[in-house]
């Protein structure tokens, strides 16, 4: 395990966007698996391997470039690793980012399951509240510690980490009709 996270870290310093990207595609991909079975129970013959392709695009695609370019802009925003940095940038990332992200994201989720228009802005008004809610209750903490303990190139891989459990919840909101 030790090596796997030394040849990680080898990779972040020489690649750290493209591994960022993969990093965030793989885990919304994870998380769609663990939301497919483990809260939906489809069984592997149920299992829509397409649905995590889709899912694991949007990591690839959306996910990780767009969280990894907000927590380089709030670095520069917000400068320093004091605890009161810290808190700015989790107030920012909470109230300003966060809502934005998670309709996006619900949104992207909606068109490439094919929804129209109108079922999209229907399911949004369905779950939307729901999510951003969840969302309040688990990143609040993750992002202090994170913004105050971790280094920026490695944020989004802790973010991710976590994530897989929020991204199964938010794969089955996502994909729940």
């Amino acid at each position: 395990m030790a090596g796997l996270w030394r040849s990680y870290q080898t990779l972040m310093t020489k690649y750290p966007w493209t591994v960022q990207i993969v990093t965030a595609g793989s885990l919304v991909g994870v998380g769609d698996v663990i939301a497919q079975q483990v809260i939906e129970r489809r069984g592997l013959r149920r299992h829509s391997v397409q649905r995590t392709a889709r899912m694991m695009s949007i990591g690839f695609f959306f996910v990780g470039p767009v969280i990894g370019s907000w927590y380089k802009v709030l670095d520069r925003l917000v400068v320093g690793g004091s605890k009161s940095a810290a808190m700015k940038k989790m107030l920012l990332d909470q109230l300003c980012f966060a809502p934005c992200f998670l309709a996006a994201f619900l949104s992207i989720s909606g068109a490439l399951n094919g929804l129209t228009v109108e079922e999209n802005v229907s399911k949004l008004k369905r779950d939307y509240t729901d999510a951003l809610i969840s969302n309040y209750y688990l990143w609040p903490p993750v992002q202090i510690a994170n913004f105050y303990f971790i280094p920026l190139n490695h944020r989004l891989a802790v973010v991710q980490v976590v994530a897989v459990a929020w991204n199964s919840y938010l794969t089955w909101k996502a994909n729940k009709m």
